[in-house]
C-alpha cells in the first residue's frame, strides 16, 4: 500500500507524519496476509478479496493517528463492515449474458487447503453465519473479539455459530460417500 499523502473527500490529510507512516507501513508489512486470508474467506473470490482488503486498508489509513491501542481489531472491523456493506449494496457491475465471452479459470488454491465440498456447503450459509464461523474457526478469535469484530453481542456470535454448525452438518456436500442425506429413507420408506 502506498503511503503517499492525499486528501480524502472532505479535504482532510491522511497520515502525513513519519512515525504514523511507518507505523502503518509495518502493519501493513506484518499482517496483511492473515488480512487477506480473512478477506478470501468472507469473500470466496481472490479478485474481490485483494479489493476487500485493500478498500480496509485504505479506510484504516485514513483513521490510522487515532486508532488506540491495537490496530488489528480496528482493521479487521473495517474489512467485516466493508464486506457487509458490499453484499447489501446492490450489485450493478455484472450482467449475466447467454454465452461466456471466454473460458473461466478454475479455483485450486483453496482445494490445497480445505476439500472443495467445504466451500460450497460454507457458501450456501448466510453471510453473517460464515462471518462468525471465519471469524471464530478460521481466525481463531474468542467469541467476544468475534463479537467486536460484527458490533453485535455475544450470544448473537454462539447464535448464529451453532446455526451454522447445523446447518454444515446436514449440508448433502460434506455428507461421506455412500452415506445417505438428511431425510433418506430405506427401501420400505422408513426414515434412516
Amino acid at each position: 500500500m502506498s503511503t503517499t499523502t492525499v486528501l480524502d473527500s472532505g479535504g482532510r490529510v491522511g497520515p502525513g507524519d513519519q512515525a504514523a507512516t511507518a507505523a502503518l507501513d509495518e502493519f501493513v508489512a506484518a499482517r496483511s496476509g492473515a488480512l487477506l486470508r480473512t478477506a478470501y474467506l468472507l469473500t470466496r473470490d481472490h479478485a474481490l478479496a485483494e479489493d476487500l482488503l485493500q478498500t480496509a486498508l485504505t479506510k484504516a489509513w485514513f483513521a490510522w493517528r487515532r486508532i488506540q491501542g491495537e490496530p488489528e481489531p480496528y482493521v479487521r472491523k473495517i474489512l467485516v463492515n466493508t464486506y457487509a456493506s458490499w453484499w447489501r449494496r446492490r450489485w450493478n457491475g455484472e450482467q449475466p449474458t447467454e454465452t461466456l465471452p471466454e473460458p473461466t479459470a478454475v479455483d485450486t488454491v483453496g482445494d490445497a487447503a480445505e476439500p472443495s465440498d467445504l466451500w460450497t456447503a460454507m457458501g450456501r450459509l448466510p453471510r453473517r453465519m460464515r462471518a462468525v464461523l471465519v471469524l471464530r474457526y478460521y481466525e481463531d478469535l474468542t467469541e467476544a473479539q468475534t463479537a467486536e469484530v460484527l458490533g453485535c453481542s455475544v450470544g448473537t456470535v454462539k447464535s448464529q455459530a451453532s446455526k451454522a454448525l447445523a446447518k454444515l452438518r446436514i449440508d448433502p456436500a460434506l455428507a461421506e460417500p455412500g452415506e445417505p442425506g438428511p431425510g433418506a429413507t430405506d427401501d420400505e420408506g422408513d426414515l434412516r
